[in-house]
Formats: structure tokens, sequence, C-alpha cells
């Protein structure tokens, strides 16, 4: 899979995993990078992975992958 940069702005890191916001439900989603870029989500840093919340009454969902024991590889 080719190395794809942050979505943050002044961030040259590369993602390590993609963020999806689910409005209906008010939930933030952050999980392994997609294989490929979606037009509706963020592909993170391990920084801005780790340092994501999300607006007051929103909830933080944080899938991994079973045997990695954080978002960075």
């Amino acid at each position: 899979m080719p190395n794809r940069p942050c979505s943050r702005a002044a961030c040259s890191n590369d993602a390590v995993s993609t963020l999806t916001y689910v409005y209906a439900d008010s939930m933030a989603v952050l999980g392994p990078l997609s294989m490929a870029h979606e037009p509706h989500s963020y592909d993170l840093c391990t920084v801005h992975a780790e340092r994501l919340s999300a607006p007051k009454g929103w909830q933080v969902v944080r899938h991994s992958v079973l045997g990695e024991s954080g978002f960075g590889a």
C-alpha cells in the first residue's frame, strides 16, 4: 500500500489510521489506515490519531487490528 500523508495541515508524517465521522450517531470512528483514500474520511499519523478528541457529546470509537498495540506500524 502506498504511503499517504497525514490529513492535518502542516503535518508531513505518513498516515497510519483513518478517521470517519458518523454525524447521525455523533460518533468519530478511528481505525487502521483504509486501503484507498476516501473523500469523506481523514488519514492521520500516529501523533494525531493518539491526540484525537471529539466535540462535547460525541463518542470516539477506536478500532485496532488484533495483535497490534496501537495505531503505529
